[in-house]
This record gives C-alpha cells, sequence and structure tokens, in this order.
C-alpha cells in the first residue's frame, strides 16, 4: 500500500521491491509501482536509492520506503517513507532542487516527529519570532522544521554553495533554530565522517 497524489489516496499494487543496504548499516525499501516495466523500475530504483544514500544517516533513520509513481505530482514525506513521482523529478532537475527536495521529504520523514514540537524547538522559534520562508511561516507546525533544515544543512556543511548574502539571511532570521540544530548531535555521515 502506497500513496499516489494522481488519485490523492492510498492505493494496493504488486510492487516491484528493491533493497537499498547503505554503508551506515540503514536499509529502505524501493517500492515501485508495476506501471514501470521491470527494467525501468530497476533504473528508477537505483537512481532515487543512489540519490537518497547522499543525505546524512539522521535523514533517513525512519525511512522504510521509497514510494516511487509516474506522474508530475509533488513529492511527499511522512508516513516512514519519500513518495516520489517521477514525472516531477523533471521539474526538480530542471530547477536544480532534486536534492534539497529529498532533504526537504526525509527531514519531514526522520526529523519532524522528534523535533517539531519539542520545547526547545518551539521556544527556539518563538525566539527567532520570524521564519526562513513563506510556506514555514504559514505551515508553522507542520513546515518549518523542514525548511529550515534544509538551510541549517546548507550553512553548517555546504556553505561554499551558498552566496554571503543567504548566509548572513540565515544567521539573522533564524539564530535560535540553527543554535537548536548545532545541540541536537544528528549523525551527519556520510557528509560528515
Amino acid at each position: 500500500t502506497i500513496y499516489d497524489r494522481r488519485v490523492n489516496n492510498w492505493i494496493s499494487i504488486n510492487a516491484h521491491l528493491f533493497e537499498a543496504i547503505y554503508a551506515d548499516g540503514l536499509s529502505i525499501e524501493v517500492q515501485i509501482n508495476p506501471e514501470f516495466s521491470y527494467e525501468l523500475a530497476s533504473n528508477e530504483a537505483l537512481k532515487y536509492a543512489t540519490s537518497v544514500g547522499l543525505l546524512p544517516t539522521s535523514l533517513r533513520l525512519d525511512v522504510d520506503a521509497l514510494w516511487i509513481n509516474k506522474g508530475e505530482e509533488l513529492f511527499g514525506g511522512g508516513n516512514r517513507s519519500i513518495l516520489i513521482h517521477t514525472g516531477q523529478t523533471i521539474n526538480y532537475e530542471r530547477d536544480g532542487i532534486l536534492e534539497e527536495t529529498l532533504v526537504h521529504e526525509a527531514t519531514h520523514t526522520s526529523l519532524d516527529n522528534p523535533h517539531a514540537s519539542h520545547p526547545d524547538w518551539l521556544n527556539a522559534q518563538s525566539k527567532d519570532a520570524n521564519f526562513i520562508s513563506i510556506y514555514a511561516r504559514d505551515n508553522p507546525n507542520r513546515e518549518d522544521v523542514a525548511e529550515t533544515y534544509l538551510l541549517y544543512l546548507a550553512l553548517r556543511y555546504r556553505s561554499d554553495r551558498i552566496s554571503a548574502e543567504l548566509k548572513n539571511t540565515i544567521l539573522e532570521t533564524i539564530p535560535n533554530r540553527i543554535e537548536y540544530f548545532d545541540n541536537v548531535n544528528l549523525d551527519m555521515y556520510p557528509i560528515v565522517y
């Protein structure tokens, strides 16, 4: 049983199944809609399992499955999975945000539950009195952790890939949330090992 945004509902399928096993000991089952031939499913499994494997361990801890469907629908995270629609991948790749989108959705899956309602997070959110994006501001309980974590990751681990202006914006807008993530000791392998 997987989710399919094309019908905005859960569907039961006889999925192609692949297992992705990572160097940190985690594994993810890649569940691919049978609308793909086995050969295409195998290629899709390798593509997405490889991309997800580049995410920090802390973002993969609670990801049990990748659900892969055709269609140009938004990705999703939560329910111990990441939902992928391959037609949307084309748009994300064109815009240069596929990896960022996977970070965002994996954050929903692995970090929302332990952090979004944590008193220290809520305190940091209150102290900052601002949000890093309109999406986070308009959905503070559902999107703030995912929107913030992506920029935390860029600031602390890929600062060479963002402008000085963006660094300053992050530090000025959400300093307490950045400090929160600094203090929760997230496993950043393979970025840091």
